[in-house]
């Protein structure tokens, strides 16, 4: 396989005066700056709508893509919105998203969008909205019915102070939640909190929602019509300039989610909802507790009464949007950790099976060979290594870990046995290298030094280095460490509920040496064969 290399940075970091980066100018940018160091690859994180805490890992939806996402100034291009829409734009932060704000400027934008959008009569463009909701009945139809109606109780919940429906809901769920969850499940409208028949996606009370908020269905079909028409522009543009995409697919979706609620036999419910047991990680390298994440686990036996359909087509949507696909949380295939629901961390665990390679057998029988790498971090066990092995998927390294033991460590270069693998200096989990080099005692750091043969005054390039001079195919390093940040640019802290997923770049931020840099290190390492020329004797610019 061939040796490549390129960069890890969500669209949300993108520099824009919007508040949050989106599929506008700032993504447009960047792809020409991976272009002109010669990169070859694009990775982001999950591109679905986000639900509490902000994080891509907990979408509404395991198939839609985040509305704020979508940028208002080719909403403008197309006339959907006028210039005098965009001149009372906020003041944003230029550093972190705050999500508050940009939602709710966002969502106004995209108000005034649909009805710019249904005045407009081109013939083309109603055709391309018919044949977009068309394809993708089998999710669209009950993802915007979905939000609509959590929408609706949202506005019809907030204005009320201890209604008799939260009072029933709190004495159904106290024992298993406290007192904010409950609150903010009830104000935040969780399909749970909804009328029965609804709650339980009733064949008749979905019909009797769809005609009652049928405007505002349309409205979020149409926002999931502008975010994958802009969405497939711009990885088009990518891959014209020899750019692949690798996108993100999180193992388990979020209990407060269109997936869940339609097709609840799927996934380890009791008879009113809930769910019986949830996922997450015991006690591990990030938290003494382990990761409490709270999402459903998979009843795998249904998905196995139907060949795994679900998953089939949840693969094949996302490789429709990207190129490569990197499955989080990889092991859980092999076995998960099953927390019982209503434990306030995730000690009180247990190991169980997961569906191993039958679900893969029945993926690739429908799909064919597909370009995946599963990400096989954490607690792993013999069997999800030979699991990974037989199904022949690129695994990671995150030379982070290197360095915490002895010579030894599988996460050490010279330990690597072959080079189907993606190498990282970190991921979105891990710290940024300079934060991480920050905090390290002066013993380990004395061996990064040696080991590397450095100073240690730019561990981030010099991590950079060792990661595209390994055997791995892929190397891939997060924008914070090309940037040389410290811990403020962390993108998310495992564990800790508040303050993830904000990093922004500045305008500018990226500059020539930076793109230099890269031109060098790909050139000195044979990361990609069509790279131009770079004068190996001249300083290399950081």
């Amino acid at each position: 396989m061939e040796r490549i290399s390129g960069v890890l940075a969500h669209p949300t970091s993108m520099p824009s005066k919007y508040g949050i980066g989106d599929l506008g100018k700032g993504s447009y940018d960047f792809v020409d700056f991976l272009s002109r160091s010669n990169q070859s690859i694009w990775q982001v994180l999950p591109l679905g709508p986000t639900s509490f805490g902000d994080s891509p890992y907990q979408s509404f939806s395991t198939f839609a893509g985040n509305p704020v996402l979508i940028s208002p100034d080719i909403l403008k291009k197309k006339g959907f919105i006028k210039e005098s829409d965009l001149e009372d734009i906020p003041s944003f932060s230029e550093e972190k998203v705050e999500y508050g704000k940009v939602i709710e400027f966002k969502n106004n934008i995209l108000r005034k969008a649909f009805k710019g959008f249904k005045s407009k009569r081109e013939k083309k463009l109603k055709e391309g909205f018919k044949n977009f909701k068309e394809e993708n009945k089998n999710w669209l139809e009950d993802y915007c019915l979905f939000v609509s109606i959590k929408n609706y109780y949202i506005n019809e919940r907030k204005n009320q102070f201890e209604p008799a429906e939260l009072k029933a809901y709190r004495k159904a769920n106290l024992k298993t939640m406290t007192e904010d969850a409950v609150l903010d499940c009830f104000y935040g409208a969780c399909f749970n909190s909804w009328e029965s028949d609804i709650a339980k996606h009733k064949k008749s009370a979905v019909a009797k929602w769809k005609n009652k908020l049928k405007d505002e269905v349309e409205f979020y079909e149409f926002c999931q019509f502008e975010f994958f028409s802009q969405w497939h522009e711009l990885k088009n543009y990518a891959n014209e300039r020899g750019i692949k995409i690798i996108g993100d697919i999180p193992i388990f979706v979020a209990a407060d989610s269109a997936d869940v609620w339609s097709r609840g036999e799927l996934f380890c419910l009791n008879s009113k909802g809930y769910p019986t047991e949830v996922a997450g990680v015991p006690p591990d390298y990030f938290s003494q507790t382990g990761q409490l994440w709270g999402n459903p686990l998979y009843a795998w036996q249904e998905h196995e009464k139907e060949d795994y359909k679900w998953w089939i087509d949840r693969v094949r949507f996302m490789l429709n949007i990207v190129d490569i696909l990197r499955i989080d949380h990889f092991r859980a295939f092999e076995s998960y950790w099953a927390i019982p629901y209503g434990e306030k961390t995730a000690v009180n665990g247990e190991w169980k099976k997961g569906p191993g390679r039958k679900i893969f057998d029945k993926i690739k029988e429908s799909l064919g060979e597909l370009s995946i790498i599963a990400e096989d971090l954490g607690d792993l066990n013999e069997e999800v290594h030979q699991l990974r092995n037989e199904l022949g998927l690129a695994g990671m390294k995150i030379l982070q870990f290197a360095f915490g033991d002895t010579s030894k460590n599988a996460y050490l270069p010279h330990n690597y046995t072959n080079s189907n693998f993606v190498v990282y200096t970190g991921t979105h989990d891990n710290d940024t290298t300079v934060g991480w080099y920050n905090e390290l005692d002066e013993k380990s750091k004395d061996y990064i030094r040696r080991y590397l043969n450095i100073s240690g005054e730019d561990i981030a390039w010099d991590m950079i280095r060792l990661a595209f001079s390994s055997t791995a195919d892929y190397a891939v390093i997060p924008v914070q460490d090309l940037l040389k940040l410290d811990t403020s640019a962390r993108m998310n802290t495992p564990g800790v509920a508040d303050g993830n997923w904000q990093f922004r770049m500045k305008e500018g931020s990226i500059n020539e040496g930076i793109e230099n840099g890269l031109l060098y290190l790909n050139e000195l390492y044979n990361r990609n064969e069509s790279m131009k020329f770079v004068n190996l004797d001249k300083n290399l610019k950081k």
